[in-house]
């Protein structure tokens, strides 16, 4: 299997052509929130840790700055 296949999908969201989306990487144990802006036409990945997951989550702007 390869490691793309192993990343897991926890929790997504949309709204405002804005896409979050909580991703698990098992063999790296890492945790990653995704935001793609469709009408920026761009996006960033943030690592977090898992007691923090669900509210950067939730606030991943928050978590950029």
């Amino acid at each position: 299997m390869s490691p793309a296949t192993q990343t897991r999908e926890l929790a997504s969201r949309e709204g405002h052509g804005i896409q979050v989306t909580l991703l698990w990487h098992p063999n790296e144990n890492a945790l990653i929130v995704s935001v793609e802006d469709a009408h920026a036409g761009r996006g960033f990945q943030l690592a977090v840790a898992p007691d923090r997951a669900l509210d950067a989550f939730y606030h991943p702007y928050a978590y950029a700055a």
